[in-house]
């Protein structure tokens, strides 16, 4: 058997909140030039989709910073894998998370970050778990308030797999824990 994926947030929903978010980046930093940095590997399927619908020069950088290896849930610990190519002095950062969970990633990393002087740092995420929340983090630009569940697609993932699916869902792993292809489910309906 397969594991089940059921839809929470419709693809239709992800890529108007994400061009709504691109919409409201371009009207605050009207004038000026934005520095994304995406932090792997979840977010890079959200920053690429977001810079897209920002109408204001864009840089973009990349992070990678792990917290959960292969778990469900955060260990606690956090490690730079990747830090960022280029220096972010003086530059407008919007940095760009998949998911905000626990918040003790973000919570450790945005005091690093501005050590490295920018002129201002922002913080957008796709989803948002308030219920999970352990270290505070202020969002200055949100998609999705979720419930606490395992989410997966566009770009979040299950043991690496799932990322590609064009939909936020919910994994329910089959009780034999077999590696099989994800079955879309709707509404309590597989999609085909």
């Amino acid at each position: 058997m397969a594991d089940k994926i059921s839809v929470l947030i419709p693809e239709e929903e992800v890529n108007a909140k994400i061009q709504e978010l691109g919409a409201r980046i371009s009207e605050d930093y009207a004038g000026k030039a934005v520095h994304l940095i995406c932090i792997l590997k979840g977010g890079v399927f959200f920053a690429c989709e977001l810079a897209k619908h920002i109408t204001i020069p864009v840089s973009l950088d990349f992070m990678q910073v792990s917290s959960y290896g292969n778990a469900t849930s955060s260990s606690g610990i956090v490690r730079i894998k990747k830090d960022l190519d280029d220096s972010m002095e003086g530059k407008e950062v919007v940095i760009v998370e998949d998911i905000i969970d626990s918040g003790r990633t973000l919570h450790y990393l945005i005091p690093v970050l501005k050590q490295r002087n920018p002129k201002s740092i922002r913080l957008c995420a796709l989803l948002n778990k308030p219920d999970r929340r352990e270290a505070e983090v202020q969002i200055d630009y949100l998609g999705f308030d979720i419930p606490d569940e395992f989410v997966v697609g566009y770009g979040l993932d299950y043991a690496q797999k799932y990322r590609n699916l064009p939909f936020i869902g919910v994994v329910e792993p089959d009780a034999a824990g077999e590696e099989a292809e994800a079955e879309p489910e709707k509404k309590g309906e597989t999609v085909e």
